[in-house]
């Protein structure tokens, strides 16, 4: 059996950093969460890291647009002044636009990943 460590997030992007051979986009996801009497929206974001052809997918997608990201997590550990610091990294493997500022998106899964 093969052991692996994925993840699925569903959410809104809110910024893309997107550079000649990697991609950083942070995504909104919004998780229930009962406050007293009533729920309220709890925003978590999360930090996703994208290579190869998912660059160029990340290039057409725009703050606001409602994706479908899935990958592997990955940590990380270097020393930092003589401290151990610890990271984990999520690698997206496959991403898609469900929704484009609100409209549904159009042709936008990647079928071909």
């Amino acid at each position: 059996m093969q052991n692996i460590a994925e993840f699925r997030i569903i959410g809104r992007i809110g910024s893309a950093e997107i550079k000649d051979k990697v991609a950083f986009l942070d995504i909104a996801a919004n998780y229930g969460r009962k406050v007293g009497n009533e729920w309220e929206d709890d925003t978590h974001w999360n930090r996703v890291t994208l290579f190869g052809k998912n660059i160029a997918r990340a290039e057409k997608m725009g703050k606001g647009d409602l994706v479908h990201a899935t990958g592997r997590v990955r940590q990380s550990r270097y020393e930092r002044n003589g401290e151990t610091v610890y990271g984990v990294d999520l690698i997206v493997d496959r991403i898609a636009v469900i929704a484009k500022n609100g409209r549904p998106a159009d042709d936008q899964h990647d079928d071909d990943a």
